[in-house]
Protein backbone atom coordinates (compact mmCIF):
# COMPACT_ATOMS: atom_id res chain seq x y z
CA UNK A 1 0.00 0.00 0.00
CA UNK A 2 1.33 3.42 -0.47
CA UNK A 3 1.71 5.78 1.89
CA UNK A 4 5.17 5.31 3.27
CA UNK A 5 7.83 7.58 4.11
CA UNK A 6 10.29 6.66 1.20
CA UNK A 7 12.04 8.55 -1.36
CA UNK A 8 9.80 11.01 -3.79
CA UNK A 9 8.74 9.10 -6.82
CA UNK A 10 7.92 10.80 -10.34
CA UNK A 11 4.10 10.59 -10.63
CA UNK A 12 3.11 8.44 -13.72
CA UNK A 13 1.39 9.90 -16.58
CA UNK A 14 -2.36 10.13 -16.07
CA UNK A 15 -4.28 8.13 -18.12
CA UNK A 16 -7.83 6.33 -18.25
CA UNK A 17 -7.49 2.68 -16.66
CA UNK A 18 -5.26 3.70 -13.86
CA UNK A 19 -6.13 1.54 -10.80
CA UNK A 20 -4.69 1.75 -7.57
CA UNK A 21 -5.39 -0.25 -4.02
CA UNK A 22 -5.42 0.82 -0.58
CA UNK A 23 -6.17 -0.41 2.58
CA UNK A 24 -6.51 0.90 6.43
CA UNK A 25 -7.27 -1.16 9.79
CA UNK A 26 -10.10 -0.09 12.23
CA UNK A 27 -10.00 -0.16 15.58
CA UNK A 28 -12.44 -1.36 18.50
CA UNK A 29 -13.00 1.96 20.58
CA UNK A 30 -10.22 3.14 22.08
CA UNK A 31 -7.97 2.22 25.00
CA UNK A 32 -8.75 5.79 26.42
CA UNK A 33 -10.37 8.80 25.58
CA UNK A 34 -10.69 11.91 26.62
CA UNK A 35 -9.44 15.70 27.36
CA UNK A 36 -5.90 16.80 28.58
CA UNK A 37 -5.30 20.27 30.56
CA UNK A 38 -4.00 21.86 27.55
CA UNK A 39 -5.08 23.61 24.66
CA UNK A 40 -7.15 21.61 21.92
CA UNK A 41 -6.34 18.76 24.33
CA UNK A 42 -8.80 16.17 23.15
CA UNK A 43 -6.72 12.78 22.87
CA UNK A 44 -7.79 9.41 22.01
CA UNK A 45 -5.34 5.93 22.15
CA UNK A 46 -6.03 3.42 19.42
CA UNK A 47 -7.20 -0.12 20.00
CA UNK A 48 -6.00 -1.66 16.11
CA UNK A 49 -8.42 -4.61 15.01
CA UNK A 50 -7.92 -7.24 12.09
CA UNK A 51 -10.39 -5.70 9.76
CA UNK A 52 -10.40 -3.22 7.30
CA UNK A 53 -11.45 -1.09 4.48
CA UNK A 54 -9.86 -1.59 1.17
CA UNK A 55 -10.45 1.41 -1.27
CA UNK A 56 -9.93 0.64 -5.06
CA UNK A 57 -9.62 3.97 -7.22
CA UNK A 58 -10.23 2.94 -11.28
CA UNK A 59 -8.93 6.25 -13.29
CA UNK A 60 -11.29 7.25 -16.13
CA UNK A 61 -10.95 10.36 -18.29
CA UNK A 62 -11.27 13.65 -17.39
CA UNK A 63 -14.62 14.08 -15.99
CA UNK A 64 -16.91 13.00 -12.91
CA UNK A 65 -15.75 10.74 -9.66
CA UNK A 66 -17.88 8.58 -8.46
CA UNK A 67 -18.24 5.99 -5.39
CA UNK A 68 -19.76 2.88 -4.43
CA UNK A 69 -21.52 2.37 -1.94
CA UNK A 70 -23.00 5.69 -2.79
CA UNK A 71 -23.03 7.49 0.49
CA UNK A 72 -19.73 7.16 1.07
CA UNK A 73 -19.39 10.91 -0.09
CA UNK A 74 -16.33 12.29 2.18
CA UNK A 75 -13.62 9.67 0.08
CA UNK A 76 -15.12 11.97 -3.44
CA UNK A 77 -13.84 15.06 -1.48
CA UNK A 78 -10.63 13.50 -0.66
CA UNK A 79 -10.01 11.89 -3.88
CA UNK A 80 -10.56 15.20 -5.68
CA UNK A 81 -8.24 17.02 -3.25
CA UNK A 82 -5.66 14.74 -4.28
CA UNK A 83 -5.68 14.56 -7.63
CA UNK A 84 -6.12 18.22 -7.88
CA UNK A 85 -2.90 19.10 -5.92
CA UNK A 86 -1.71 16.59 -7.87
CA UNK A 87 -2.00 17.99 -11.07
CA UNK A 88 -4.12 15.17 -12.69
CA UNK A 89 -7.87 16.47 -14.42
CA UNK A 90 -8.49 12.92 -13.88
CA UNK A 91 -11.88 11.31 -13.42
CA UNK A 92 -12.86 7.59 -12.07
CA UNK A 93 -14.66 5.46 -9.83
CA UNK A 94 -13.62 4.78 -6.35
CA UNK A 95 -15.23 1.27 -4.47
CA UNK A 96 -15.16 0.36 -1.14
CA UNK A 97 -15.46 -2.58 0.52
CA UNK A 98 -15.33 -2.50 4.61
CA UNK A 99 -15.52 -5.11 7.29
CA UNK A 100 -15.94 -2.23 9.58
CA UNK A 101 -19.86 -1.35 10.82
CA UNK A 102 -20.54 2.65 10.00
CA UNK A 103 -21.47 4.21 13.83
CA UNK A 104 -20.25 1.92 16.25
CA UNK A 105 -17.28 3.46 17.22
CA UNK A 106 -14.81 1.23 14.89
CA UNK A 107 -13.35 4.18 12.56
CA UNK A 108 -15.13 3.22 9.22
CA UNK A 109 -14.75 6.47 7.98
CA UNK A 110 -11.63 6.61 9.10
CA UNK A 111 -10.08 3.73 7.59
CA UNK A 112 -11.98 4.52 4.55
CA UNK A 113 -10.76 8.13 3.92
CA UNK A 114 -7.05 6.27 4.68
CA UNK A 115 -7.76 3.39 2.31
CA UNK A 116 -9.13 5.93 -0.06
CA UNK A 117 -6.40 8.47 -0.68
CA UNK A 118 -3.56 5.28 -0.45
CA UNK A 119 -5.62 3.73 -3.34
CA UNK A 120 -5.60 7.31 -5.07
CA UNK A 121 -1.91 7.81 -4.51
CA UNK A 122 -1.39 3.99 -5.62
CA UNK A 123 -2.75 4.58 -9.08
CA UNK A 124 -1.09 8.15 -9.79
CA UNK A 125 2.85 6.56 -8.58
CA UNK A 126 2.59 9.44 -5.77
CA UNK A 127 3.71 9.06 -2.59
CA UNK A 128 1.83 9.93 0.44
CA UNK A 129 3.20 9.75 4.10
CA UNK A 130 0.85 9.81 7.17
CA UNK A 131 1.43 13.78 7.65
CA UNK A 132 0.56 14.57 4.17
CA UNK A 133 -2.87 12.43 4.26
CA UNK A 134 -3.48 14.06 7.48
CA UNK A 135 -3.16 17.66 6.10
CA UNK A 136 -6.18 16.30 3.99
CA UNK A 137 -8.43 14.72 6.75
CA UNK A 138 -8.72 17.61 9.22
CA UNK A 139 -10.17 19.76 6.09
CA UNK A 140 -12.90 16.79 6.20
CA UNK A 141 -13.40 15.72 9.73
CA UNK A 142 -11.93 14.36 13.09
CA UNK A 143 -10.19 11.41 12.38
CA UNK A 144 -8.66 8.29 13.99
CA UNK A 145 -5.52 7.17 14.50
CA UNK A 146 -5.20 4.51 11.60
CA UNK A 147 -2.53 6.09 9.77
CA UNK A 148 -0.07 4.43 12.38
CA UNK A 149 0.74 0.45 12.27
CA UNK A 150 0.75 0.74 15.94
CA UNK A 151 -1.03 1.69 19.52
CA UNK A 152 -0.55 6.01 19.06
CA UNK A 153 -1.98 9.00 21.09
CA UNK A 154 -3.70 10.66 18.67
CA UNK A 155 -5.54 14.45 18.87
CA UNK A 156 -8.26 13.20 16.11
CA UNK A 157 -10.09 16.49 16.57
CA UNK A 158 -7.24 18.21 15.49
CA UNK A 159 -5.80 14.75 13.17
CA UNK A 160 -2.41 15.07 14.58
CA UNK A 161 0.34 12.26 16.10
CA UNK A 162 0.99 12.86 19.59
CA UNK A 163 2.85 9.58 20.17
CA UNK A 164 3.43 6.43 18.77
CA UNK A 165 2.97 4.28 22.25
CA UNK A 166 4.25 0.71 20.45
CA UNK A 167 2.38 -3.15 20.50
CA UNK A 168 1.22 -5.47 22.30
CA UNK A 169 0.56 -9.00 22.62
CA UNK A 170 -1.94 -10.56 21.30
CA UNK A 171 -5.59 -10.02 23.19
CA UNK A 172 -9.14 -11.12 22.40
CA UNK A 173 -12.25 -8.86 21.93
CA UNK A 174 -15.67 -10.01 22.85
CA UNK A 175 -17.68 -7.09 21.70
CA UNK A 176 -21.39 -6.29 23.11
CA UNK A 177 -23.46 -3.45 20.31
CA UNK A 178 -25.85 -1.77 21.80
CA UNK A 179 -27.45 -0.68 18.80
CA UNK A 180 -27.97 2.34 17.07
CA UNK A 181 -25.37 4.57 15.42
CA UNK A 182 -23.60 7.42 16.50
CA UNK A 183 -22.42 10.38 14.12
CA UNK A 184 -18.90 11.13 15.07
CA UNK A 185 -19.06 14.85 13.10
CA UNK A 186 -21.70 15.70 15.35
CA UNK A 187 -19.84 13.62 18.35
CA UNK A 188 -17.31 15.98 18.32
CA UNK A 189 -19.45 19.17 18.49
CA UNK A 190 -20.68 18.06 21.94
CA UNK A 191 -19.00 20.27 24.52
CA UNK A 192 -16.90 18.02 27.20
CA UNK A 193 -18.48 17.53 30.41
CA UNK A 194 -14.50 17.20 31.99
CA UNK A 195 -13.38 19.41 34.91
CA UNK A 196 -9.96 20.12 35.67
CA UNK A 197 -9.79 17.50 38.05
CA UNK A 198 -10.84 14.80 35.32
CA UNK A 199 -8.36 16.52 32.85
CA UNK A 200 -5.45 15.69 34.61
CA UNK A 201 -7.03 12.44 35.84
CA UNK A 202 -6.75 11.89 31.96
CA UNK A 203 -3.19 12.99 31.66
CA UNK A 204 -2.44 10.32 34.21
CA UNK A 205 -4.07 7.54 33.14
CA UNK A 206 -1.96 8.50 29.40
CA UNK A 207 1.05 8.21 31.17
CA UNK A 208 0.17 5.05 32.77
CA UNK A 209 -1.19 3.39 29.37
CA UNK A 210 2.27 4.45 27.71
CA UNK A 211 4.43 2.94 30.45
CA UNK A 212 1.90 -0.54 30.39
CA UNK A 213 2.34 -0.36 26.52
CA UNK A 214 6.36 0.03 26.90
CA UNK A 215 6.02 -2.79 29.07
CA UNK A 216 3.85 -5.37 27.58
CA UNK A 217 1.60 -5.40 30.67
CA UNK A 218 -1.41 -6.25 29.23
CA UNK A 219 -3.10 -6.06 32.59
CA UNK A 220 -2.27 -2.12 33.20
CA UNK A 221 -3.82 -1.62 29.43
CA UNK A 222 -6.89 -3.00 30.82
CA UNK A 223 -7.03 -1.06 34.31
CA UNK A 224 -6.93 2.05 31.99
CA UNK A 225 -9.09 1.01 29.66
CA UNK A 226 -11.73 0.12 32.33
CA UNK A 227 -11.40 3.01 33.96
CA UNK A 228 -11.72 5.11 30.70
CA UNK A 229 -14.79 3.55 30.03
CA UNK A 230 -16.25 4.55 33.19
CA UNK A 231 -15.36 8.19 33.23
CA UNK A 232 -17.22 8.78 29.73
CA UNK A 233 -20.42 7.60 31.18
CA UNK A 234 -20.54 11.28 31.77
CA UNK A 235 -20.44 11.87 28.10
CA UNK A 236 -21.93 9.11 26.50
CA UNK A 237 -23.51 6.57 28.36
CA UNK A 238 -23.45 2.62 27.82
CA UNK A 239 -26.51 1.14 29.79
CA UNK A 240 -24.91 -2.18 29.56
CA UNK A 241 -21.59 -0.93 31.19
CA UNK A 242 -22.33 -2.30 34.91
CA UNK A 243 -23.18 -5.64 33.41
CA UNK A 244 -20.68 -6.26 30.50
CA UNK A 245 -18.23 -5.70 34.05
CA UNK A 246 -19.65 -8.07 35.86
CA UNK A 247 -19.21 -10.44 32.92
CA UNK A 248 -15.91 -9.15 32.63
CA UNK A 249 -14.95 -10.02 36.30
CA UNK A 250 -16.79 -13.07 36.12
CA UNK A 251 -14.23 -14.77 32.87
CA UNK A 252 -11.18 -13.32 34.72
CA UNK A 253 -11.02 -10.77 31.64
CA UNK A 254 -8.07 -7.86 31.64
CA UNK A 255 -10.97 -5.52 31.52
CA UNK A 256 -13.09 -3.37 29.30
CA UNK A 257 -13.19 -1.38 26.59
CA UNK A 258 -15.59 1.24 25.27
CA UNK A 259 -15.83 2.70 21.98
CA UNK A 260 -16.00 6.28 23.68
CA UNK A 261 -18.09 7.89 20.72
CA UNK A 262 -19.99 5.24 19.15
CA UNK A 263 -22.55 2.31 20.89
CA UNK A 264 -19.98 -0.76 21.32
CA UNK A 265 -18.30 -1.79 24.65
CA UNK A 266 -15.69 -4.83 24.56
CA UNK A 267 -14.35 -7.37 27.28
CA UNK A 268 -10.39 -7.94 27.50
CA UNK A 269 -8.78 -11.42 27.34
CA UNK A 270 -5.37 -12.42 27.33
CA UNK A 271 -5.17 -15.38 24.66
CA UNK A 272 -2.32 -16.55 26.42
CA UNK A 273 -3.55 -17.63 29.82
CA UNK A 274 -4.81 -21.40 29.84
CA UNK A 275 -8.48 -21.94 29.03
CA UNK A 276 -8.71 -18.85 26.82
CA UNK A 277 -11.03 -20.68 24.71
CA UNK A 278 -13.69 -21.39 27.60
CA UNK A 279 -13.18 -17.92 29.21
CA UNK A 280 -13.70 -16.52 25.58
CA UNK A 281 -16.95 -18.66 24.98
CA UNK A 282 -18.24 -17.89 28.29
CA UNK A 283 -18.04 -14.26 27.56
CA UNK A 284 -19.86 -14.67 24.75
CA UNK A 285 -22.81 -16.86 26.64
CA UNK A 286 -23.20 -14.16 28.61
CA UNK A 287 -23.00 -10.82 26.86
CA UNK A 288 -25.59 -12.33 24.76
CA UNK A 289 -28.01 -12.12 27.33
CA UNK A 290 -27.27 -8.52 27.35
CA UNK A 291 -27.37 -7.57 23.83
CA UNK A 292 -28.13 -9.24 20.46
CA UNK A 293 -25.40 -8.40 18.61
CA UNK A 294 -22.13 -10.37 20.20
CA UNK A 295 -18.95 -10.25 17.81
CA UNK A 296 -15.24 -11.71 19.07
CA UNK A 297 -12.64 -9.95 17.29
CA UNK A 298 -8.45 -9.85 17.37
CA UNK A 299 -5.82 -7.26 18.08
CA UNK A 300 -4.08 -6.52 15.34
CA UNK A 301 -0.41 -8.18 14.80
CA UNK A 302 2.65 -5.32 12.84
CA UNK A 303 4.72 -8.23 11.91
CA UNK A 304 6.11 -5.17 9.81
CA UNK A 305 7.69 -3.75 12.96
CA UNK A 306 9.41 -7.00 14.01
CA UNK A 307 6.82 -9.00 16.51
CA UNK A 308 2.92 -9.90 16.88
CA UNK A 309 1.48 -6.86 18.80
CA UNK A 310 -2.26 -5.79 19.38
Amino acid sequence: MSGGTGSVAEPRPSHPGVTGVGSAFGVFGELLQGVLPEPDGDFLVTLPIARWSVATFRGAAPGRITVRPRHKTKTLRLAGMILADAGHPMGGEITIESGLPEGKGMASSSADLVATARAVGSALGIPLPPSRIESYLRRIEPTDGVLYPAIVAYHHRRVALRAVLGTLPPMTVVGVDEGGEVDTVEFNRIPKPFTGSDQREYARLLERITGAVRRRDLAGVGEVATRSALMNQALRPKATLDRVLGVCRDVGGLGVVAAHSGTSLGILLDPARPGHADRTAAAVAACSAIAGDVTVHQCLSFDGMGRRGC
